[in-house]
């Protein structure tokens, strides 16, 4: 079987492009660190009944951050696979728990949460920016 310049030029090009795949979104730092945000915003607010979220803000937000992905080159399959993946999950709320202790709260705690969400709203954080004060 013989191949073609434009073939073997095909051929070249994949080997050295490596093809998206759900776990090398777990590289994208940009997208991990909005999820991140996301993250501790959504256990503030579920933990803390005087801070609501800003739901159109983090819809807004998640659908910004799965046209950048798809932009670099991932499927939405590989997109739904990552932030389905349980064990990304365990990372990430691994990585938020440890944010919301750095900054003095405890995770699942309302009181402490309630106050974390009031300063990052004050700070007008990313974080902030996805919740109000009821």
């Amino acid at each position: 079987m013989r191949m073609t310049g434009a073939g073997l030029a095909a051929l070249a090009l994949g080997a050295l492009v490596p093809a998206a795949s759900a776990a090398s979104l777990s590289k994208e730092a940009d997208i991990n660190k909005a999820l991140f945000e996301i993250s501790v915003a959504d256990e503030i607010r579920k933990n803390c009944d005087s801070i609501g979220a800003r739901i159109f803000a983090a819809l807004g937000r998640m659908n910004a951050l799965k046209n950048e992905a798809q932009s670099r080159g991932y499927s939405e399959a590989e997109i739904e696979a990552y932030v389905s993946d349980k064990e990304e999950k365990r990372k990430m709320r691994a990585r938020a728990d440890a944010y919301i202790r750095a900054q003095g709260a405890a995770p699942n705690d309302g009181p402490s949460l309630c106050a974390l969400g009031r300063d990052e709203i004050a700070k007008q954080s990313r974080i902030g920016s996805l919740l109000y004060a009821r």
